[in-house]
């Protein structure tokens, strides 16, 4: 099934993005590898494709995953988690309608 993972950054959370992007990129790469991946990117804090020193506000990842658990583990273990980036992260079910 596929989880929405919505991660909410703390405030002035870009320099911590900026170092923690590789091995958080590293792991999305690897499942749009497997198939297993719908969609992922950040939320800009300013309508901007580069939004610049403003930085995100969050992110959206959309993957499949056995199980809720498993999209939870999978989301716990995210180098934005350990580097203090998100303040929440949520997990949901979601079923993708169109296109």
């Amino acid at each position: 099934m596929w989880f929405a993972i919505v991660g909410t950054d703390v405030l002035d959370s870009l320099e911590k993005r900026k170092s923690a992007r590789p091995e958080h990129l590293a792991r999305l790469e690897k499942l749009h590898a497997e198939g297993r991946l719908l969609l992922a990117g950040p939320f800009p804090a300013i309508e901007s494709e580069d939004p610049g020193p403003a930085g995100f506000t969050g992110s959206l990842i959309v993957a499949e995953f056995p199980s809720q658990a498993d999209a939870r583990r999978w989301a716990d273990a995210d180098p934005y988690v350990a580097a203090g980036v998100y303040a929440s992260v949520e997990v949901k079910p979601f079923r993708k309608t169109l296109p």
